[in-house]
């Protein structure tokens, strides 16, 4: 997996652990792939469509299996406060943060090197993200009943 794979798989599942992909949520995926660099080389639309299939198959393993991914990938300080940055892109974008995306944002704060602090430093309204919780090592969990549709995420 390249490091702009493992964004952009990021930024799928921040929006899908909550069980439901919401329009704004599509809307930030197509403007980040048809604006960003890093996604200039990636086909966004076959990955996503992709992993909304897998998601749809394997629930909340697909969601484990991206968790250990990330340690798959040799990230930089930098690299690292990417990745935190598009997840929170991810989880805001349609406005209604759900404790399972925060929940899931720690679970993915916990593969990473980087210190509460630096993460901080580049968003300071977010020490809730950061905040211990009860229990951030249980496996995800994901409602068999949840099920995604193909969705376009083509770039002009």
């Amino acid at each position: 997996m390249t490091k702009e794979e493992l964004y952009l798989k990021t930024i799928f599942c921040c929006i899908a652990c909550d069980g439901n992909i919401a329009t704004e949520e599509v809307d930030m995926v197509r403007n980040l792939c048809a604006k960003d660099r890093i996604f200039h080389n990636l086909d966004s639309e076959e990955y996503l469509n992709s992993w909304i299939t897998e998601i749809n198959e394997q629930g909340g393993v697909f969601l484990q299996t991206y968790l250990k991914e990330i340690n798959s990938v040799e990230l930089n300080k930098q690299e690292q406060l990417l990745l935190v940055s598009l997840a929170i892109k991810a989880i805001e974008a349609d406005n209604s943060i759900e404790y399972a995306e925060v929940k899931f944002f720690k679970k993915i704060r916990s593969k990473l090197t980087i210190s509460d602090e630096a993460i901080l430093a580049e968003h300071p309204d977010k020490e809730d993200f950061l905040l211990p919780d009860i229990n951030i090592t249980e496996i995800p969990q994901w409602d068999d009943s949840t099920h995604f549709s193909q969705i376009s995420i083509q770039t002009n």
